[in-house]
């Protein structure tokens, strides 16, 4: 059996530092996915949309990468894993850009739904290769080592796009083409072609950033050599993937892991936005962008830094389960809200900070869960990207159905319905084998 290369790890450090590319790399990864899957549904309500349309829409971007197992042995087949990084991250910026151009035309949703969808393919192939130089350039110990820093950065991109893009976008309606905050129409448009202008630079000077400083990532040795070999591998991948042992106990617990996660993560901004006679709290987007891009900002980081310490000191078999009602536990913070409905920014952001620091705090568990768990072996690339798509196909399930949930039960039967939605993280967490052992 021919198994995918493993650089030596101090030989590398020396010639170039994880801390050049791991950060950035990550960072803009999660960038484009938050603008593409979450930031959108904030849009689309801010343009008008009901919470099941606009959620609905925002999700279903989610498919690509839910489906990007499929696009793995194509990585592998044409020159490397960095190659596709770059042109990836180009791709996608020139998209942002091309977004915030078509929000001019008369029928722009025409334009950006399927140009959304591309893009979303895009970004998904750009996850597997950044995933790919990550497990093929760095040793295990090294993975464990930079675990903490590369969870942190995936945090800090959905921090940055949820919250200081998000507020800007509330700042540039107001105060700059001189709109209504409270009310949601064409009027934000302007907004938030901004907005997109801004990340569409921010993703490109990443690309040249990762020019100079990201490693090619390793070739495998069974890298196909045309679409039918990719076709054969990516056939060979999924019969190995099923074969290795307790394996639907890893798909249950990479599926569910963040159940509640998913029904949390688009209607929680809109129940911050909504007014107070839907149930909502009536913040202004410049108020939802604080709230989670300053204090969440700085809960999220601490979480992870310290969530990857605590699995580097005792172990990820001792702290999985741990981890898993660090996740799952601090969401009942939303169902209190909804049924007190504080008018303090302060007490509000004392309910994100307490949810966004310990999901910081627990989602380091199940990236290195996926890494020295699931995909280890032939397909170890390929395998992580099976892991990382049950995630995403959760995310894909409970958005499409959060908005007409939440708008069937209303927010606090909602919330409620989130808080049970973690019996079945627990249970696939407390059940998850442990088949190879810890570094």
């Amino acid at each position: 059996m021919h198994s995918e290369t493993w650089p030596d790890g101090p030989r590398l450090l020396a010639r170039r530092s994880p801390l050049l590319w791991v950060p950035t790399g990550y960072f803009t990864m999660a960038l484009g996915y938050t603008m593409l899957c979450s930031v959108t549904a904030i849009m689309f309500k801010n343009l008008g949309m009901d919470n099941g349309q606009a959620a609905a829409y925002s999700s279903m971007l989610i498919l690509a990468y839910t489906i990007k197992p499929l696009f793995a042995p194509i990585v592998e087949m044409y020159r490397t894993k960095k190659f596709f990084v770059l042109c990836c991250q180009v791709a996608i910026g020139l998209g942002f850009f091309g977004a915030a151009l078509a929000m001019s035309l008369p029928n722009y949703m025409a334009v950006l739904l399927p140009l959304f969808w591309a893009m979303s393919f895009i970004g998904a192939t750009q996850d597997i290769a950044s995933d790919g130089v990550y497990v093929t350039s760095l040793d295990s110990r090294a993975q464990s080592l930079y675990c903490g820093v590369q969870s942190l950065s995936w945090n800090l991109g959905p921090i940055v796009a949820s919250g200081a893009l998000v507020y800007l976008s509330g700042r540039l309606h107001t105060e700059v083409f001189h709109h209504d905050a409270r009310a949601f129409g064409p009027e934000w448009l302007q907004a938030w072609q901004v907005i997109f202008a801004i990340v569409a630079a921010i993703t490109l000077a990443m690309a040249l950033w990762h020019a100079r400083f990201m490693p090619d990532g390793a070739r495998a040795d069974h890298a196909p050599a045309n679409l039918r070999g990719a076709w054969n591998i990516l056939a060979d991948s999924f019969v190995t993937f099923f074969q290795k042992p307790g394996v639907w106990r890893m798909v249950a617990f990479a599926f569910l892991f963040r159940l509640s996660i998913g029904l949390l993560e688009k209607i929680g901004p809109f129940f911050m936005v909504d007014a107070a006679s839907k149930g909502g709290l009536g913040m202004s987007n410049e108020q939802l962008g604080i709230v989670y891009g300053t204090w969440g900002l700085a809960a999220v980081l601490l979480g992870s830094l310290l969530g990857g310490w605590f699995v580097a000191r005792r172990g990820l078999r001792r702290t999985l389960f741990i981890l898993c009602c660090a996740v799952n536990i601090p969401n009942v913070t939303f169902l209190i809200m909804s049924v007190y409905l504080p008018s303090s920014v302060l007490g509000i952001a004392a309910g994100v900070i307490i949810e966004k620091f310990f999901f910081g705090f627990g989602s380091v568990g199940f990236m290195i869960y996926l890494m020295q768990q699931l995909a280890p072996g032939k397909y170890a690339t390929t395998h992580y990207a099976f892991g990382t798509g049950l995630m995403g196909l959760c995310g894909l399930v409970t958005g499409v159905l959060s908005g007409h949930l939440q708008l069937a039960l209303g927010y606090v039967h909602y919330f409620g319905l989130v808080m049970l939605a973690t019996i079945p993280s627990f249970l696939a967490t407390w059940f998850a084998p442990f088949h190879h052992p810890e570094d």
